[in-house]
């Protein structure tokens, strides 16, 4: 009863019970993502020492069992007792949420962990953890069991080393989904890591299975081995990777650019070691530098005329591969997600550092920068063709969409948090699905064919594509540098392609075209893909339809009835072999249906696999397929 609501019902979390109750709110899930961020939290924790200079190695190890070890030849957490806390400095580092070396006391100058929450909360959601901390003549000891200590910290015995181990086991009652570690995806992130801190050694070992694997990754070039290695598979214009790295105000400043053949503009930004996917003040003043510095070289050297207007900033970024990390020792992050950088005064920064550099670069280069700028006045012309064809695809009112190329149905609704777009493969699919939806809240798009694969095309040429303009148009956000997300008409975007190798690229190229082209769908979790059935078994003794979507589940279920029991299994190829009514019932029927959300891990991982696959060079892909075919157990062409 509402008036029973009194002082007992006001619950006070103790230490890292609250952790342990709200996972969520600290690690942003307990899925897949959450459970890798545990290991980034300790590693940012040895990170943290190597930017202090005290680091120069970092050992990740995937263990047997699955738990993570993580070591550094770092200072090591101080184990004496703590002032306040009348305990170890360790216990309290391990167990006490805000308990950390980066408040401004100097323990560390610049951090990536701000908070003081990464040890005790990776600790809180644990099954166990245990640290070993050498220092001080001495190799010291503590064991937890979800948070808590199992004993009192101990000194083990003599040692000439210093640095800290951590290792522990992912708790399964918190992690239902899944407690396996996926190498690549720490991998992707340790080898960041190690590029943005250029000399240190990370070493990466999986102990699981027959087959152990182990990478090294240590880069004394730093950022300018990071663009070499984004741009592996690209077509450079200058093979001279422009690089600098400075210091003013007590703010480290590197900036490493080049740019490649393609038309895709690929920034990635860092403040302290954190991806900045949102850009902030430290993008701004790369961005402002790079447009007044190449403007001010084409006019003084007469490639832009008089009469000729200044090239645009995106005009300049066009094929251009970019990193421009910060280490700043007070960071102000916007938001809770750290991914937009605020402080007002890198800007200036930046661009006084990186403007002077840039410069230098062009006036000895004259080659390479009239290639830079030549390809920047193309591209500035065929932003003026895109920008007209752009026109033909604004939308002006909603009775247009019965007109579209693709024959949009739209649905009735008008609030965008209810609709659905379903992007469906062929006119044959698009009439079941048309047949079978919610008209209320589910609007159908039938693709003819496959897209034009954007990796591979300036804007000008995918505006012309009509398969193209009938999803923009349908969308109603723009796309590129007019993308406006509050005017998207639908808040779930389904692409529902048939589950062949057909079907898998046209996917793929939708993809694509959403992660170049309108990637804040992706970002905010717009985009999803339909999970149809591949198989369906009719039961003669109740007559009914039963669906599945691997062949595994399928055959589990028929073992259980003789062969008189079922009819032949039904292998469906198409979506277009459904009718309306099974569509709905297994791909559409929100109570019913499975859809995967498409999610950005990693924005650098996500850019390198879409140019293997959908780029230019053949010899990257066919590595890949190579390599991952072992991945793909049962290939259905």
């Amino acid at each position: 009863m509402a008036n029973d609501y009194n002082a007992s019902q006001i619950q006070i979390l103790e230490g890292l019970e609250a952790v342990r109750k709200r996972p969520g709110m600290y690690i942003g899930s307990t899925g897949p993502r959450g459970l890798h961020h545990l290991v980034f939290e300790i590693v940012d924790n040895s990170i943290d020492e190597a930017m202090a200079g005290f680091c120069t190695h970092i050992e990740v190890i995937i263990n047997p069992d699955n738990s993570i070890t993580v070591m550094d030849n770092g200072r090591g957490i101080p184990v004496d007792k703590h002032p306040k806390a009348n305990k170890s400095t360790l216990e309290v580092a391990m167990t006490v949420l805000h308990a950390g070396g980066k408040f401004g006391q100097g323990g560390y100058k610049v951090s990536g962990g701000l908070h003081g929450v990464g040890a005790s909360v990776v600790n809180a959601l644990s099954e166990w953890m245990e640290v070993e901390v050498c220092r001080d003549g001495g190799r010291y000891k503590q064991r937890y069991q979800r948070g808590i200590p199992t004993g009192s910290v101990t000194r083990v015995e003599d040692s000439d080393r210093s640095g800290t181990t951590t290792t522990f086991k992912p708790d399964a009652d918190i992690f239902t989904e899944t407690t396996v570690f996926e190498f690549d995806i720490l991998l992707y992130r340790l080898r960041e890591l190690a590029f943005l801190n250029k000399g240190l050694a990370i070493t990466f070992s999986d102990m699981r299975g027959e087959d152990p694997r182990e990478k090294r990754l240590c880069y004394e070039g730093g950022l300018a081995d990071f663009i070499v290695y984004l741009n592996k598979n690209k077509d450079p214009l200058h093979e001279k990777v422009i690089y600098i790295n400075g210091e003013k105000d007590e703010v480290q400043v590197e900036v490493a650019m080049q740019y490649h053949d393609g038309y895709n503009e690929n920034l990635f930004s860092f403040a302290n070691n954190i991806n900045t996917a949102e850009g902030g003040t430290h993008e701004a003043g790369f961005k402002t530098a790079l447009t007044r510095v190449i403007n001010d070289y084409a006019r003084k050297n007469n490639i832009l005329k008089e009469k000729d207007t200044n090239l645009q900033g995106e005009d300049i970024r066009e094929g251009l591969t970019a990193i421009v990390s910060v280490k700043v020792k007070e960071p102000q992050f916007e938001g809770q997600t750290k991914q937009k950088l605020g402080n007002t005064e890198i800007k200036g920064i930046v661009d006084s550092l990186f403007a002077e550099e840039l410069n230098n670069f062009l006036q000895e280069n004259p080659g390479q920068a009239k290639k830079i700028i030549e390809k920047s006045v193309m591209a500035s012309r065929a932003r003026e063709a895109a920008r007209k064809a752009r026109e033909l695809t604004r939308r002006k009112n909603a009775l247009e969409t019965t007109t579209l190329p693709g024959k949009l149905t739209d649905c009735t609704t008008k609030d965008p948090k209810e609709s659905e777009l379903y992007l469906v493969e062929g006119n044959s699919a698009g009439g079941s699905a048309k047949g079978g939806r919610d008209p209320r809240t589910q609007a159908i798009l039938p693709l003819r064919g496959k897209i034009l694969n954007v990796e591979k095309a300036r804007l000008d040429r995918i505006l012309g594509n009509e398969e193209i303009k009938s999803m923009i148009t349908a969308i109603g956000c723009g796309i590129g540098a007019d993308f406006d997300i509050s005017k998207a008409r639908y808040h779930k975007i389904v692409i529902m392609t048939d589950a062949d190798v057909d079907g898998a690229h046209i996917r793929t190229l939708l993809l694509t075209f959403f992660y170049r082209y309108m990637r804040p769908l992706i970002d905010n979790g717009y985009i999803y893909i339909a999970q149809p059935p591949l198989f369906k078994v009719k039961l003669k003794k109740d007559k009914n339809d039963y669906y599945f979507y691997d062949e595994n589940e399928m055959r589990k279920f028929i073992e259980g009835f003789d062969e008189n029991g079922y009819d032949k299994p039904q292998r469906y190829k198409g979506l277009g072999e459904m009718n309306p009514e099974q569509l709905w019932e297994t791909t559409m029927d929100p109570e019913k249906r499975t859809l995967l959300v498409v999610e950005l891990e990693d924005a650098v991982a996500a850019d390198e696999i879409f140019t293997i696959l959908m780029g230019d060079k053949v010899e990257p892909r066919k590595e890949f397929i190579q390599t991952n075919a072992l991945l793909a157990k049962e290939l259905d062409i």
